[in-house]
């Protein structure tokens, strides 16, 4: 599980001082119990329930699909329920996952993306919050049907997993908002850029590649390291760096935190976190050949064509990472991408 290793690391390292406060609480009372939502006898459910300001919260109208419903596995249609796996201990990861403001609640938008799924299948959404690790055990042993979580489709994966895949898995550059920069898809346009970047994660070793294009066309990048999140917002604000490259939702929540304050800041574009030749995929996770690939990447497509699913990414200020369809085990990150 590298890879998602490098993705919790690019979570945690872009925490802000708001998302650190709902980080401390978050392991102060997640403590891996079972959280239940709107059941099926209600076609409403909550978005952005509890966020600390993260997300602007909506009480959709999400009627069941009874054709939808009726292509699950017979054991989880009778059964009348979804068990949902989310792996947020024991900090979460705003916006994705994490314990909201009531200290209790797991909001985000992987587990209400979940809700909206199970709604629409005619399920009782049971969320079963757990570590990373756990997450996968509970998939193997059949305690969790299907994990939304972010994660990323990869070609390893599939030899033991079924996907449905709802999400881009981006990268982005957060800037000032008075600063007209754009990175526009072209590493080009980096040249002569301070741009911040945490040690040890994806995002540096694509941004020291294309600072190694650059030095050979005789340009270059100026990489700066910072210990924590704050530290890097400190120096973005004070115009010490023009840039700071991290996960794409993290920034996301990052630019909500900053809109009210002295020195706002916005998404200043985004880049696959597969790199170049490949748009990485975050998807819903089942035990392979279980049936539920299916079902669930048709839920999410009925979402999609509704509006619901737009309706769910907007509230969470995720709407640059929507894809059109959900496929079922679309192609993945090879196995010799590390």
């Amino acid at each position: 599980m590298q890879r998602r290793r490098s993705l919790r690391t690019r979570f945690v390292r872009g925490l802000g001082a708001a998302t650190a406060t709902v980080a401390l609480a978050s392991g102060l009372t997640a403590c891996g119990g079972d959280a239940e939502a709107t059941g099926p006898d209600s076609d409403k459910v909550t978005v952005g329930a509890v966020s600390n300001g993260a997300a602007q919260q909506a009480e959709l109208s999400v009627p069941v699909v009874e054709s939808l419903r009726a292509q699950l596995p017979a054991d989880v249609r009778e059964r009348g329920e979804l068990a949902i796996g989310v792996g947020a201990l024991p900090a979460g990861f705003p916006p994705l996952a994490y314990v909201g403001t009531d200290q209790k609640t797991l909001t985000g938008a992987e587990p209400d993306l979940g809700r909206l799924v199970a709604a629409t299948l005619g399920l009782k959404p049971v969320v079963k919050n757990s570590t990373w690790e756990n997450l996968f055990v509970g998939i193997d042993s059949g305690k969790v049907d299907v994990a939304f979580t972010n994660v990323t489709v990869t070609e390893e994966r599939k030899k033991k997993y079924e996907f449905a895949s709802y999400r881009q898995d981006n990268l982005a550059f957060e800037t000032l908002k008075d600063n007209p920069w754009n990175f526009a898809g072209d590493y080009r346009n980096l040249a002569g850029r301070t741009v911040a970047v945490s040690s040890g994660t994806n995002q540096e070793k694509i941004l020291l590649e294309w600072q190694k294009k650059l030095q050979a066309e005789g340009k270059d990048i100026t990489v700066k390291y910072f210990p924590d999140a704050n530290s890097t917002y400190l120096a973005l604000s004070g115009k010490k760096i023009d840039l700071s490259f991290g996960p794409n939702p993290s920034i996301a929540y990052h630019i909500t935190q900053t809109a009210s304050g002295n020195a706002p800041t916005r998404n200043a574009g985004s880049f696959s976190g597969a790199g170049e030749s490949l748009q990485g995929l975050i998807a819903a996770t089942a035990k392979k050949d279980s049936g539920l690939a299916k079902p669930v990447a048709e839920a999410i497509n009925h979402l999609i064509k509704n509006g619901r699913y737009a309706q769910l990414l907007a509230a969470w200020n995720l709407s640059n990472e929507a894809v059109t369809t959900s496929e079922v085990n679309p192609p993945g990150l090879p196995v010799t991408n590390s």
